[in-house]
């Protein structure tokens, strides 16, 4: 089975994130920026990370595009697709990268949800969630492309069910 945890919006903690990293030991593990911490500190040392609007290392990339496994994944912070509008530009962008899943923050509020054949995950913030009182990550799994699931845990490590969200992703 695949792995992949995702946080968000950490807004300078540290040692919640290597709490949440360390618990999981997840293979794949992503930051989808603001952490507000340099790019080689050591609590992101093991995420791919990306640079949000309150990122003053320039060293962050906007956006990294990764394989993992059979999927492609688009990471953002998505500030720069104005995801508090609506998920239309990011969308595009995941379609130009031929990305299945889309990992994004900026909103603080834990969602997962698909469009098309584009599974997008917020997994909200760790430090100032939106929308709802628990400070929230995500953990995506597969076994197979027909059997994808998406699971939101609080920073103390608790499923929070219904965010929880299950789908299929075709091939490309």
């Amino acid at each position: 089975m695949t792995k992949v945890l995702i946080l968000s919006d950490s807004h300078g903690l540290t040692e919640e994130i290597e709490r949440i990293t360390d618990r999981h030991q997840s293979e794949y593990m992503i930051h989808c920026g603001d952490s507000e911490l340099d790019m080689d500190a050591p609590s992101l040392k093991p995420l791919i990370k990306v640079g949000g609007n309150c990122d003053s290392d320039t060293r962050f990339p906007s956006e990294q595009v990764i394989q993992i496994e059979n999927l492609t994944f688009l990471i953002t912070h998505g500030h720069l697709h104005h995801v508090k509008r609506n998920l239309m530009t990011l969308s595009y962008r995941a379609e130009e990268v031929n990305a299945q899943v889309v990992c994004y923050g900026h909103t603080h509020i834990a969602a997962a949800q698909k469009f098309d054949n584009q599974l997008f995950i917020n997994p909200g913030s760790i430090r100032l969630p939106k929308a709802r009182h628990e400070k929230t990550y995500a953990v995506l799994e597969w076994i197979d492309l027909d059997r994808i699931k998406v699971e939101f845990y609080t920073v103390d490590g608790n499923i929070i069910k219904e965010l929880s969200y299950q789908t299929t992703i075709d091939e490309k």
